[in-house]
């Protein structure tokens, strides 16, 4: 039992920390560095998919028409099921190369892409979220790492705002963790999904979403990868969030992510093996093994409290009541900014969320646009814990 014990830990501690400390590594000794083999592009197509977004989308637009560019650009603006002027005013912001496509019904951002992508004319396709800006030489810094001709996919860099509350602040230590770990990742050899707000893709190598599918800038650069093209990670392709990190939004947007992992699990199981997927390794420790540290926790606990204790179970039961007292401080203290309290509460955050996730998929299966409604997520959290 105590070996038990131990070997959960372990596995815990590696897909915390252990898998980036790995990636970290791999990545300082074990680079593999982009070439430049093929010419610049000089064409391409910004999907930039709107619901409801007249009052940000003309600024939205100017924005990505600002950005260095010396070639031929296009934008091309889904508008998902629009009851607003968003069409209207983006037809009317005055900026060249704007391309319409709309669709009656509220279809979700995979309905977008497959269509979006079909109709764009270039070979270069960069997609954007509404709420961002992108940095001056975003499309410049993208379309370079497409030099490299084994590059299907290249992820930028998202910046956002820093959260003020207590709990926000562990959430913030785990966003730059993710950041880094997608930087190492493609170091090393390709990004495991891509940052939504800004990444890019050679057209010839997309490959349709399915239906209903939740995380599409995870599915399109896998089914990229898959293919045995390599998917970059440029840190000088910026987008910037103006949106705080706050534990309410943060804790939604987490929740549709890991059901999006159980929605990828169930349709792409074989990309769990080396046969099938040469990242599998890379995937498996930094997608799907995430979706057991909460369960491996509570077995961890019961583990610690059941058997005989000896100095070992006692450190691990100490180490735990510890770790819960601190997390718990964090939670009830908004105020206070102690990473000896914010860093457990923000851990905690996410793997209360993480639990939730399984069931939020099985009561989202049939209709996954739910997700992006938050009064629809809070029943969901709600119906979970009774």
């Amino acid at each position: 039992m105590q070996i038990a014990l131990i070997l959960i830990f372990l596995v815990i501690v590696y897909v915390q920390v252990g898998y980036l400390a790995l990636i970290w590594f791999l990545a300082h000794f074990f680079p593999r560095r982009l070439s430049v083999d093929e010419q610049a592009p000089d064409a391409i197509s910004i999907i930039l998919c709107v619901h409801n977004g007249a009052e940000s989308v003309v600024a939205r637009l100017q924005n990505l028409a600002s950005c260095q560019w010396d070639g031929v650009r296009e934008i091309l603006v889904y508008c998902d099921g629009c009851t607003d002027d968003t069409a209207v005013k983006a037809e009317a912001a005055g900026v060249k190369g704007v391309r319409i496509i709309s669709s009656n019904f509220k279809l979700g951002k995979w309905s977008a892409v497959n269509e979006s992508v079909g109709k764009a004319q270039y070979p270069i396709i960069v997609f954007a979220d509404l709420r961002q800006t992108f940095e001056y030489t975003a499309l410049k810094e993208l379309a370079g790492s497409f030099q490299d001709h084994s590059v299907g996919a290249v992820s930028g860099r998202l910046e956002i705002a820093t959260s003020n509350s207590g709990q926000g602040q562990g959430v913030d230590l785990y966003w730059r963790m993710e950041r880094k770990l997608r930087e190492w990742e493609g170091r090393f050899d390709s990004v495991i999904g891509c940052t939504g707000a800004i990444y890019a893709i050679r057209k010839k190598a997309f490959c349709p979403l399915e239906p209903g599918t939740i995380l599409d800038d995870v599915i399109v650069p896998m089914k990229i990868a898959v293919a045995g093209w390599r998917v970059a990670y440029n840190p000088k392709a910026i987008a910037y969030d103006p949106q705080a990190l706050d534990p309410v939004s943060e804790k939604i947007r987490k929740l549709r992510t890991l059901v999006g992992n159980y929605q990828m699990l169930e349709r792409h199981p074989l990309w769990l093996l080396p046969g099938h997927n040469r990242l599998w390794w890379q995937f498996v420790s930094h997608k799907h093994a995430r979706l057991a540290v909460p369960w491996l926790i509570l077995v961890c606990l019961g583990l610690t409290l059941a058997i005989a204790k000896t100095p070992l179970v006692w450190f691990f039961l100490g180490a735990q009541t510890l770790c819960y007292t601190l997390a718990t401080t964090g939670w009830l203290l908004t105020s206070c900014r102690s990473k000896i309290v914010t860093i457990p509460a923000g851990f905690l955050l996410l793997q209360l969320t993480c639990a939730r996730a399984f069931l939020a998929y099985l009561k989202s299966r049939k209709n996954p646009l739910i997700l992006w409604h938050s009064g629809a997520v809070s029943r969901l959290s709600k119906s979970e814990m009774k």
